[in-house]
C-alpha cells in the first residue's frame, strides 16, 4: 500500500500541571482507553502513546506526568521525563482547564514550555481548554482571554487555542486537525490497527493502579507503585475443539510506604482489595483477549519515592 503524497506523521505531547485532563484527553482523541483515568492528581507514571489512525495522517500522542516543582525524587524523576518528551516531538497540546483559573502551576509550565518556542526549531505550542463543558460561555471567553494573555506574558504566541469538551466530544475532531496539521509528510510510524505501543504488563499495572485509586484517601495516589511480577497460561484450562485459549494467571503486587496505607488497600477482611480486582480485572481480560486469574498482593516499601534503589526496582 503507497503512502498518499501529503500524509503527514509524528508526535504531539500533552503537557499541563497534574489532574487537568491529559489522559481523558488522550482516549478521547485515539477513540478507545489507553491511559489511566483518575480523579486523583499525578496518577500517569508511564509515557503512553495512544495512536490516531486516519487516512491522511498518523498522529502518535504522547501522555505524559503532570509536570510540576518536584518535593521528591520521584517528582525530580518524572519532571525529567516530561522534558525529555518534549524534546523529541513536534507539536505540544498545554492543557489548561477551563474551570480552574490560572494559577502558578500554570506559570511554571509556561517558563519551562517558552525556550522550546523560539529559534529554527521551534516547537509549536497549542493552548487546549480542557473540560469546557464545565463552565457558561461567558466564563469561557474569559479564560480564553486569560490563556492568550499568558503567552503574551512571555512575549510568545500558541500557535492555537482549542476549547474541547473530552468527556462531551466537543471539538476534539478540530484539536485532531490543528495537531496534525504541524506533523511534517511522511508514512506511518506504526502498523495500521495499532492504539498504542506500550507493552501490555505496563497497561496492566496502570488498569490495577487505576482501579486501587477509586474512592481513597488524597495521600495514596504518591504512594502506590504497581508491578506485574507474571502472566503465565495455567496448564490444562485450554479447550483445542473450541479454540479456547487458556486462563491466564496474572501475578500483581501494589507497594505502599506505610502500613497504614496497606491497610486502605486491602480494607476490612480484604473487601476493599476484592473490589479492586474484580474492576481491573474485567479491563485486563478485553487487553488480553482471554480470561485471567488476577492475584493481587499489597507490599510495604519504605518511603520508596526518596530511594533511589527502590525506585530503580519499581521501574522509575
Amino acid at each position: 500500500m503507497t503512502t498518499p503524497e501529503d500524509h503527514r506523521s509524528g508526535f504531539a505531547c500533552l503537557v499541563g500541571r497534574p489532574n487537568v485532563g491529559k489522559s481523558t484527553l488522550t482516549n478521547a482523541l485515539v477513540g478507545q482507553k489507553v491511559a489511566i483515568m483518575s480523579a486523583r492528581p499525578q496518577t500517569t507514571r508511564h509515557t503512553i502513546r495512544g495512536i490516531v489512525q486516519r487516512d491522511d495522517a498518523q498522529l502518535v500522542l504522547v501522555d505524559t506526568p503532570g509536570l510540576h516543582r518536584p518535593r521528591t525524587l520521584l517528582g525530580e524523576r518524572l519532571n525529567t521525563l516530561v522534558v525529555d518528551t518534549l524534546s523529541e516531538v513536534d507539536v505540544v497540546a498545554f492543557c489548561l482547564p477551563a474551570d480552574q483559573k490560572i494559577g502558578p502551576g500554570d506559570r511554571y509550565i509556561a517558563n519551562q514550555l517558552a525556550p522550546l518556542m523560539e529559534g529554527r526549531r521551534a516547537v509549536p505550542v497549542v493552548a487546549v481548554v480542557t473540560k469546557s463543558d464545565l463552565v457558561g460561555k461567558g466564563e469561557l471567553a474569559e479564560h480564553l482571554m486569560a490563556v492568550d494573555l499568558l503567552a503574551r506574558s512571555l512575549d510568545r504566541d500558541w500557535s492555537a487555542i482549542v476549547p474541547v469538551s473530552a468527556k462531551g466530544g466537543y471539538q476534539v475532531d478540530e484539536l485532531t486537525d490543528v495537531l496534525i496539521a504541524h506533523l511534517p509528510e511522511g508514512p506511518d510510524l506504526y502498523p495500521g490497527g495499532e492504539l498504542t505501543d506500550e507493552p501490555e504488563e505496563t497497561m496492566i499495572a496502570e488498569l490495577v493502579r487505576e482501579a486501587a485509586l477509586e474512592g481513597v484517601r488524597d495521600e495514596l495516589p504518591h504512594s502506590l507503585a504497581v508491578v506485574v511480577e507474571e502472566i503465565v497460561p495455567r496448564e490444562g484450562t485450554e479447550d483445542e475443539s473450541t479454540g479456547r485459549p487458556p486462563l491466564l494467571d496474572v501475578r500483581v503486587n501494589l507497594f505502599v510506604e506505610r502500613e497504614s496505607q496497606k491497610g486502605i488497600i486491602i480494607g476490612r477482611g480484604g473487601s476493599r482489595l476484592r473490589e479492586v480486582g474484580s474492576q481491573a480485572r474485567e479491563g485486563i481480560e478485553k487487553l488480553l483477549g482471554a480470561r485471567i486469574y488476577l492475584d493481587l498482593h499489597v507490599k510495604v516499601a519504605k518511603d520508596w519515592q526518596r530511594d533511589p534503589k527502590q525506585l530503580q526496582r519499581l521501574g522509575f
